[in-house]
């Protein structure tokens, strides 16, 4: 804790920190205690060091900007939070093996650069990936006569996905130029998070201590990436050298044309695939009138429910998407879902899950989960499938006779009329 006080003593560092937190909220973590109250705010830089000197080890801040964030509160409804957002700044969330992820981060950038997009910030996460930045004021005011301050999380799931799939095989062939066994499944080893993006959604303030790896989240160049060393982001060796989320200088509307191309991306493949499987759907099955009891549970959910250390996330799209089309209502949804996350070793914050549950209750289209690994006799042949990357496929004999963990509990009651 004596290192901590000293970094954060720093002037330079409470004023990096503050001045990424202005009209954001911001969550402050005690180390093992967890976070702190929500909503929260820097009011002055010295407010960093204050709270250090209080145990806080960490800030986290939103990606969304507020008239006041102190009046955000759990169950909001959508309408409350628009009347409240002012913008929101995309923020491309890269995770996974280090080396992997530089690679990506690169590639991120490129792909941006693509699409003449040049006003944007790389930060290392402080632990294994990189976070990549670009400012709402680059945006366009509006998409369809509907203010972009509005679309939020849709718009940044969207163009999260759609860099995603841009990067996708390129990533693949540099991987495999170091590692030739890792096949095409490049996101197995390195991932976007898309899933994750919602409202109240937080990220590690730039100049702030990572917990589980004593390193700082600090703002590089452009040319380091693919070069970066991890010693510069020891707090001792730390420099207040680069702004993340620099607003000035931007172009305004420079990312208009690339917002663009990512809704029409979207249209022509999602939109196409949603409804191929609302069709496909309805053809295999009918959602249970009656919600099937946990004993028709497949291995992997139920392996998963027993709670998680990572992957969380994941896991929980998963688990509303399953508990949704086998039956439950929004009440047993949340029930188990909260039931789940004590489980976990460190829980998902609440104001998290409330904000993935809103979302699931407002999807008009019943979305299954991933379908399950093709090859089930060799797992290793299937690392980019998410049963298998969280570590909880375990499948038994009726798993060698279905396609989706939905599939199996619905044979399984019949079977068994449970």
């Amino acid at each position: 804790m004596e290192s901590l006080l000293k970094y954060y003593s720093r002037k330079d560092i409470q004023k990096a920190i503050y001045e990424n937190s202005v009209n954001r909220e911001v969550a402050v973590k005690f180390g093992d205690k967890g976070f702190g109250k929500r909503p929260d705010i820097l009011q002055f830089e010295t407010d960093v060091y204050e709270l250090v000197k209080q145990g806080a080890t960490s800030f986290n801040v939103s990606e969304e900007r507020w008239t006041n964030p102190l009046l955000l509160k759990p169950g909001m409804t959508r309408k409350q939070l628009d009347d409240l957002r002012t913008a929101w700044d995309l923020i491309i969330d890269i995770d996974g093996e280090f080396e992997y992820s530089k690679i990506a981060a690169y590639l991120i950038i490129e792909a941006l650069k693509f699409h003449n997009v040049i006003s944007y910030s790389i930060k290392f996460s402080g632990n294994r990936g990189f976070h990549i930045a670009v400012p709402y004021e680059t945006f366009p005011s509006a998409l369809n006569k509907v203010q972009t301050r509005l679309l939020f999380p849709e718009s940044a799931r969207i163009i999260a996905g759609y860099l995603k799939e841009m990067i996708k095989d390129h990533l693949a062939d540099k991987i495999l130029e170091k590692n030739l066994t890792l096949g095409k499944n490049s996101f197995s080893f390195v991932d976007i998070d898309t899933v994750a993006i919602s409202s109240r959604h937080m990220f590690r303030s730039p100049y702030s201590y990572n917990e589980k790896s004593g390193l700082i989240s600090i703002p590089i160049h452009e040319k380091d990436i693919l070069n970066f060393n991890k010693e510069n982001a020891k707090p001792e060796n730390v420099k207040v050298n680069i702004k993340f989320l620099d607003l000035k200088n931007i172009d305004p509307g420079e990312s208009s044309q690339f917002i663009i191309q990512a809704y029409d991306w979207y249209h022509k493949k999602f939109k196409r695939d949603e409804q191929v499987m609302e069709i496909k759907n309805k053809r295999e099955f009918e959602i249970p009138s009656k919600a099937l009891n946990e004993k028709c549970f497949p291995p992997c959910i139920l392996k998963g429910l027993n709670g998680l250390d990572d992957g969380k996330k994941r896991f929980l799209f998963v688990l509303m998407n399953f508990l949704k089309n086998t039956g439950h209502n929004e009440e047993q949804i949340k029930n188990i879902v909260f039931q789940w996350n004590k489980k976990n070793k460190e829980p998902l914050r609440e104001n998290y899950i409330i904000s993935q549950l809103s979302w699931n209750k407002r999807q008009k289209q019943n979305i299954l989960p991933q379908n399950c690994p093709r090859d089930k006799e060799n797992l290793s042949n299937n690392a980019d499938n998410i049963y298998v990357s969280l570590g909880i496929c375990n499948p038994d004999h009726l798993c060698n006779l279905i396609k989706n963990p939905v599939n199996y509990s619905i044979r399984k009651s019949r079977l068994g009329k449970h």
